[in-house]
């Protein structure tokens, strides 16, 4: 495992090993500048000899691979989840917000051009924009570790209709699926032969058109719909149909991934001097080619250009997460609570820490405990919820996941991103 390394100017140096390391904080030379990565600042001034390092990223819509390295050797390695709840949580605001609307504000006339995309041009939905900043984020913080030389970003290019019909070719472009038809739900009818899909031999004779997956979640696209006879529609929401439809392929990683490749590219190169793009088959043939395992940051290690570099004996496992609730009240009681929080002001209620015996504990604390290692996801009156970066909840009894403070030890502190190192 390397330590990195960061001058008196907090500038990236090239790392060290730990032996070294140990041997500068004993002397005085370097304090501790960060636990996650482990990093150290030097306290005097030292040589800044520097190696070409490149930078490979996997740019993706759930998981961003990163890979810097040089020649010979990989000198960071990570994988970066993304958080894939803001579709949810905005289309959530919305609905709250028309409601109060609908409830509490006077009549005025609709307005059309007080729209954020008519107004700035490049405007991105916010699911996409964050996604665009995580990308920026995790390249940020390995450009804080490592004098990068060289930025190299596989940003796939998809053709859906290809995907859905391989022989498609000239005019069949503007010829969808829904050709002829005056609308998806006519479509959708035609396409199930206007026949109930729920219970076998179903005879119901009107028809609905069903969300498998809800409409803020899955959308309109036919894909997500399917024809319900009006009984067996109403038996499914009631939960007397008990059948689970399975929708059709998604595309809305290939849709992210389109619409994200130039914006993010461009807006990089006006950061970073030296940025170039490559391709997803170009990836595929390397690693193929040197019979390597397929993985986000092995990916980024052949975008790197230096697939037979050593491979780091370490990578880190990264994960972006919420760390406030910015809703002014509760739709819904929280967990632990009975009843929704209607009463507290919003910065009291969004404060996401607890004070025990002059201990102060936070929201996604990285804290030890009973040998394991995790993350604070909770409170619960003076004890927590801890659970490690998968999800998994660390209990010290079968019975509880409520863990008390005093058997908990604080490693680090986090903001939006939590890391864990795996060797």
């Amino acid at each position: 495992m390397r330590v990195y390394v960061i001058n008196q100017r907090k500038e990236p140096l090239m790392p060290t090993s730990q032996r070294k390391a140990r041997v500068l904080l004993k002397q005085g030379k370097a304090k501790i500048h960060s636990y996650n990565p482990f990093t150290i600042q030097l306290l005097s001034s030292t040589g800044e000899t520097k190696q070409d390092i490149t930078l490979g990223v996997d740019a993706g819509s759930k998981t961003i691979g990163i890979s810097a390295t040089t020649k010979k050797v990989e000198l960071y390695s990570a994988e970066l989840e993304l958080r894939t709840d803001i579709v949810e949580l905005l289309s959530t605001k919305k609905q709250y917000r028309r409601s109060r609307r609908n409830r509490k504000t006077r009549y005025r006339k609709s307005r059309f051009l007080n729209r954020v995309k008519s107004k700035n041009k490049g405007w991105l939905a916010p699911s996409i924009e964050n996604k665009i900043q995580g990308h920026f984020r995790i390249i940020e913080k390995v450009n804080q570790l490592l004098p990068i030389s060289e930025t190299i970003v596989e940003v796939a290019s998809f053709n859906i209709q290809k995907i859905n019909n391989p022989t498609i070719q000239g005019k069949e472009y503007q010829q969808g699926n829904q050709l002829d038809f005056w609308n998806v739900r006519e479509y959708v009818l035609f396409r199930d032969g206007h026949k109930c899909q729920g219970k076998k031999n179903c005879k119901g004779k009107i028809l609905n058109v069903h969300h498998i997956e809800s409409r803020k979640v899955g959308g309109n696209a036919p894909a997500n719909l399917i024809t319900l006879c009006e009984d067996c529609h109403n038996d499914y929401h009631s939960g007397k149909l008990n059948k689970t439809f399975k929708r059709g392929k998604s595309f809305k990683d290939s849709t992210f991934m389109g619409i994200m490749r130039w914006t993010f590219y461009n807006r990089l190169k006006e950061i970073y001097p030296n940025v170039k793009m490559t391709y997803g088959y170009i990836t595929k043939t390397i690693r193929i080619t040197n019979k390597l395992e397929k993985a986000h940051r092995i990916d980024a290690r052949c975008i790197s250009g230096n697939s037979l570099a050593k491979e780091s004996d370490v990578w880190y496992h990264v994960k972006q997460v919420r760390k406030k609730k910015r809703s002014l009240h509760e739709a819904v009681a929280r967990k632990g609570r009975k009843t929704p929080n209607r009463q507290s002001k919003r910065n009291s209620k969004n404060t996401k820490e607890i004070i025990y015996k002059e201990k102060k504990w936070c929201l996604y604390d990285k804290v030890k405990v009973n040998g394991g290692i995790g993350f604070i996801s909770g409170f619960s009156g003076n004890m927590v919820y801890v659970q490690d970066i998968d999800g998994k909840y660390i209990q010290l009894s079968p019975k509880y996941k409520q863990i008390s403070t005093d058997n908990i030890e604080l490693i680090n502190r986090n903001n939006n991103y939590i890391c864990e190192c795996i060797a």
